[in-house]
């Protein structure tokens, strides 16, 4: 009897898809744990990392026997079916569908747990292999955990201690990182909740998010959420503000901000340009700003935290989808959500424009030329004036080149002014750099300048790489820029945007696949890479230089990609997204003996949405269409002059 003691009944589909691969990080495992802590009445829970264990443990109500079997090792138990609040501190419950425990298994094989409910104590370990390899064999559904002897259960004052061990991943993360990670998932830890947390030994609070001191302006919903302004930089916070709260008959709390910088959101690997979505105090939904067909400029400055506990009612369904990171879409109360927020962001949006226009105003007049110029206009003229100066300031360029714009934008103005046309201002839009050329066509010398300013950046890539051109250096160069310059391939690819869940689910996809690729491709081939960009999913393979392939092989190898991200966007809903596949070859491909060979090949890879580009003419057409340009419009001795006196 002692042997079976303990009983987890699950189906070896559901360990792989709930289990094994539900998450794909270490910190959204480990805040399954804290939120069972929370859900066990625990006022403080202790994470300690090192190089090949992590172990957890809180002073909850913990477990005995019986409950483990009849609830932890209940896959799928719904524990909400003992009450909606937990029993000593009324608790809001976290969870709900008892598969968050199999997450361990997506970062170790073994899972050993130690418990205790009164003065019985007791503990098993929990084996992934073994739990495969008993599901595989005779009783497809039935594993028996190992139970530890009493005498080597330790708790040493814990009511439950759980160890990972074996881990799949590396736990290099300081404990610093982890803690950032942790406290940027939870809207409940501190000693305000009553629910503290810590990773080695120190404290983890709300100011370890390492985000709140970036911002600028900030906007908060419901009373409660006043507390977000307080733990902004008095010295940085522009603005503040309240703002209704009402979702339907629901309400929400948190709050919405915008940094000084675009820059400011990134966070090494990590991108903080997003809105979460917090349900009783836990991460729901990563980013609801991908929801929105919102690509203008303004949306880059944007980062918030949006509390919406009525998506998890208890006799409503649970809209989490099975990934736990995300929301179903076409549920009632979340398009109701979405609805609020998107009206929150266009409101926004007119405030946060409204001073820009003032910080570029004020930034364009620290050069005295222009300040004596400005108060020199009349009230309308001024005010265009002040928005034109506010679209430049909203420019992604250094602060030397914004400089140089400011100036030529007083040129600009001025032969704009004389012709009575200063209505064509309001047509210029940061997002689109054309807009400035269309504007000033009769001004060829300003439109230079100013044009010149704006791609400056953009052309000394593009002259780096012209220089290189050559045979031997053609790999290292295009690889050291592609990915980080897509508009090399596509002038409308200025920006490329990939969310974590995404590119990480993607790049496990890929690693599968290039797990099983032999030899010899793996001689043939630079590196692969997954990307967003205006809409479309890019697959692209650099060939090295001296490789030649046929395009049999190239689809043959890129088609297994298509496939797996394919498979990708069919689970995230999104099957109907396009995929472009482009190979990067230093060679025509093998079969391309002559040009009529050469277009049905291209048109049989065009089917199949495939490009072949060649690293030469890849380079050297970037090149050209700038350097063209600039040769058509290099008279500009006259503006220099003028914009030198300013």
């Amino acid at each position: 009897m002692a042997e079976h003691k303990y009983e987890m009944t699950i189906s070896l589909n559901v360990l792989k898809h709930l289990g094994i691969n539900l998450y794909s990080n270490i910190p959204s495992v480990l805040s399954e744990v804290v939120a069972n802590a929370w859900d066990a009445d625990a006022n403080k829970v202790d994470i300690t990392v090192t190089s090949d264990k992590i172990i957890i443990r809180d002073n909850g109500h913990g477990m005995t026997d019986d409950d483990a079997n009849k609830k932890y090792l209940h896959v799928g138990y719904e524990r909400r079916k003992e009450g909606s609040k937990t029993p000593k501190y009324k608790r809001p419950i976290m969870g709900r569908k008892g598969i968050g425990k199999l997450s361990l298994f997506s970062i170790a094989n073994t899972v050993k747990i130690c418990s205790k409910k009164g003065n019985i104590k007791h503990g098993f370990i929990l084996s992934s292999k073994k739990i495969e390899a008993a599901l595989k064999g005779g009783n497809k559904t039935k594993y028996n955990p190992e139970p530890i002897k009493k005498s080597l259960v330790r708790l040493d004052g814990w009511s439950t201690v759980i160890t990972i061990s074996d881990l799949k991943k590396a736990t290099s993360q300081a404990a610093k990182a982890l803690k950032k990670r942790i406290a940027r998932r939870f809207g409940i830890i501190g000693s305000e909740y009553n629910f503290q947390v810590f990773v080695n030994g120190e404290e983890v609070s709300v100011t370890d998010r390492d985000y709140f001191h970036k911002i600028q302006n900030l906007w908060y919903y419901g009373n409660k959420s006043r507390k977000y302004v307080n733990y902004c930089d008095k010295t940085k916070l522009q603005k503040y503000e309240k703002r209704h709260n009402k979702v339907s008959k629901y309400t929400v709390q948190g709050w919405i901000g915008t940094v000084q910088s675009s820059g400011l959101l990134k966070d090494g690997d990590d991108s903080l340009n997003k809105i979460v979505i917090m349900v009783r105090g836990k991460l729901a939904q990563e980013d609801i700003l991908e929801d929105f067909a919102e690509g203008g400029l303004f949306t880059k400055y944007l980062i918030g935290e949006i509390h919406a506990d009525f998506l998890d009612i208890d006799k409503r369904e649970d809209i989490a989808t099975s990934n736990r990171q995300e929301i179903k879409k076409t549920d009632q109360r979340y398009v109701a959500l979405k609805k609020l927020i998107h009206t929150e962001i266009k409101y926004i949006e007119g405030v946060w424009t409204g001073l820009r226009e003032k910080k570029g105003t004020k930034e364009a007049c620290q050069i005295s030329a222009i300040k004596e110029w400005f108060e020199t206009l009349k009230r309308n003229p001024k005010k265009k004036a002040e928005r034109l100066f506010g679209k430049i300031s909203k420019l992604l360029v250094k602060e030397e080149e914004k400089r140089e714009l400011f100036k030529y934008s007083v040129m600009a103005f001025e032969s704009l002014r004389y012709k009575d046309n200063l209505d064509a201002l309001d047509s210029l839009s940061p997002q689109n750099i054309k807009a400035f050329s269309e504007v000033f066509t009769d001004c060829d010398d300003i439109e230079a300048a100013l044009y010149h300013q704006i791609i400056k950046e953009r052309l000394q890539i593009i002259e780096k790489l012209h220089s290189h051109v050559k045979k031997n250096a053609l790999e290292k160069v295009v690889q050291k820029y592609l990915y980080d310059h897509l508009w090399l391939l596509d002038p409308s690819w200025d920006r490329a945007t990939e969310t974590p869940y995404m590119e990480q689910t993607v790049s496990k996809e890929f690693d599968k696949i290039n797990a099983k690729i032999t030899a010899e491709e793996k001689k043939g081939r630079i590196d692969i890479k997954y990307k967003t960009t205006s809409g479309k999913h890019l697959i692209i393979e650099l060939k090295r230089a001296s490789r030649i392939v046929s395009d049999t092989e190239l689809m043959e190898q890129v088609l297994k990609y298509h496939e797996a991200l394919r498979k990708i966007l069919r689970e995230a809903r999104k099957d109907r997204e396009p995929i472009e596949i482009i190979c990067i070859v230093g060679k025509k491909l093998r079969n391309w003996t002559d040009e009529t060979n050469q277009r049905t090949s291209e048109q049989s890879l065009a089917a199949k949405n495939i490009r072949i580009v060649l690293y030469q003419q890849l380079i050297e057409d970037a090149y050209r269409s700038y350097e063209a340009f600039l040769k058509k419009n290099k008279e500009a001795g006259r503006i220099a002059q003028l914009i030198a006196s300013i």
